[in-house]
């Protein structure tokens, strides 16, 4: 990030997702890039814990807006007319949020109230001309867009690890609640049921958020043993490719690729994987790609950092063992 005198500069709502425990990796980011940009207002639909108000504190977030709406916010609709008022609540230029399927809908929703224009996946930067950039890579990862805005105001969705979060010395910030009527086009959809999925793997991070990814594609053979073993010592998260899943080794929730999860992690290991346009499509905005292939052939050794020819079995199993060792002697 650099200057900050475009006419986005200034109020930049946030959409705050948050557990008891804490605001999420994404959120801390997305805070990160607000602060740079301008003065972020975090927008949330619940009331915070303590730790989520010490986070935001350290975040430096200017104000922090709570919206009592009159219907359930976990209805997209609903939750896209709350953000749409939070957002003219305090005058708004940019509004961001996570990038998740829910999000997703909320912010399209969002933009069409505002009168905004929308850029999905994307990353805002400011421009030598001092105006708001979004810039994101399309086509499987095979073209860098940079898109400027012709609208008064602007929003964006930003996936996960797009930035370093970063955080300031403590500063209190006004809280206020707004209270927002759902209009009956918002509210007449009914929740009926809603459930929480909590990820696989008691140390494991989402595979949409986590910083390092350990993948396994058809060459694993059916067995993620050494890939969940690589996993856990990186303290990673497993993914698969379409194939893997295809054959009922791995759960669907575990797919990388366009039609399932897009992950832009600090480091890519695949194993196994020979790098389909589908599957690129889904990890080609990682930071560093390593793929580990017997096929020294095998397409995804094109956009890798560091190829290793061997086999994963025992590849990924000595990588585990010098991993834990040198977290031993660290």
């Amino acid at each position: 990030m650099t200057e900050t005198h475009s006419r986005f500069a200034g109020k930049i709502a946030v959409l705050i997702d948050h557990a008891a425990d804490g605001l999420h990796s994404p959120v801390r980011e997305l805070l990160t890039i607000a602060r740079d940009l301008g003065q972020p207002v975090a927008v949330s639909f619940e009331a915070p814990t303590a730790q989520v108000e010490a986070d935001l504190a350290a975040l430096g977030i200017a104000e922090l807006i709570v919206v009592d709406i009159d219907a359930d916010w976990h209805l997209t609709a609903v939750a896209a007319e709350g953000l749409t008022a939070a957002a003219l609540e305090c005058d708004a230029k940019l509004v961001l949020a996570t990038t998740t399927f829910e999000n997703r809908e909320i912010v399209a929703l969002t933009a069409r109230r505002l009168g905004a224009g929308l850029v999905a996946d994307a990353r805002p930067e400011i421009g030598a001309d001092g105006q708001l950039q979004a810039f994101k890579r399309v086509f499987a990862g095979t073209w860098d867009v940079v898109s400027e805005f012709e609208t008064e105001r602007a929003v964006m969705t930003v996936r996960a690890n797009t930035v370093q979060a970063s955080t300031v010395e403590p500063t209190a910030y006004p809280t206020r609640t707004i209270e927002v009527a759902a209009s009956a086009w918002a509210k007449s959809a009914t929740l009926v049921t809603r459930t929480l999925h909590e990820h696989t793997g008691a140390t494991r991070p989402p595979l949409a958020e986590a910083a390092y990814v350990v993948a396994g594609g058809r060459g694993t053979l059916g067995d993620f043993s050494a890939v969940e073993e690589l996993a856990d010592a990186l303290g990673a998260a497993v993914g698969a490719t379409r194939d893997a899943v295809d054959e009922g080794w791995v759960d669907h929730d575990a797919q990388i690729g366009q039609t399932g999860v897009t992950v832009a992690p600090r480091v890519y290991i695949g194993a196994g994987i020979s790098g389909a346009p589908h599957h690129r499509g889904g990890m080609q905005a990682a930071q560093t790609i390593i793929a580990v292939n017997t096929d020294p052939e095998t397409p995804l050794f094109e956009i890798c950092d560091f190829a290793v020819v061997g086999d994963l079995g025992e590849v990924l199993p000595q990588a585990a063992k010098h991993l834990r060792e040198y977290r031993e002697q660290s």
